[in-house]
């Protein structure tokens, strides 16, 4: 499975204490260079630096042929490369929170899974809760989807525990 990942889901998984959730989900992560980058901006949080500087065996930075894609909207040197890259690897999925960039990925015909998305699939795994997730993910900066999402992934969580 290849899976490429923005900034923003690595950013607010490491910040919340559950970023190896990944390895667990996908084995492998890939992320461009310019998430790499991102990463180590002087306005990135702490914890996240040091995560990246320290990163683990199961992520992979790759250098993006941006050339492979020209996006029809605006959006981040993250986004453009992370797109780039999944269609130049064929990826499975992207790891991506942006609007704008979840829309070109989907127009591109590819797989946009968001931070809230790859917490559910964690819950289905039983790998943790999703209303403890949810809560930790509250208290940072994260843009979180509308609330009618949000309560109809809660009740997804609560029918599922009740092996409904």
């Amino acid at each position: 499975m290849i899976i490429i990942s923005d900034t923003s889901p690595i950013n607010y998984l490491v910040l919340t204490g559950d970023v190896d959730i990944l390895e667990t989900l996908f084995k492998r992560v890939i992320i461009p260079q310019a998430v790499f980058n991102e990463m180590q901006h002087p306005k990135t949080p702490q914890a996240v630096k040091d995560w990246i500087n320290h990163a683990p065996a199961w992520l992979e930075v790759k250098q993006a042929d941006a050339s492979l894609f020209t996006p029809s909207k605006r959006i981040g040197d993250g986004e453009r490369e992370a797109i780039a890259l999944a269609l130049e690897l064929n990826a499975d999925a992207i790891l991506i929170d942006d609007r704008d960039g979840t829309l070109e990925t989907r127009k591109n015909g590819l797989i946009a899974l968001g931070t809230v998305n790859v917490l559910e699939r964690a819950a289905e795994q039983n790998l943790l809760d999703l209303p403890e997730a949810l809560d930790r993910l509250c208290k940072t900066s994260f843009r979180f989807p509308p609330a009618d999402l949000i309560d109809a992934l809660l009740e997804r969580d609560r029918q599922r525990k009740a092996g409904g």
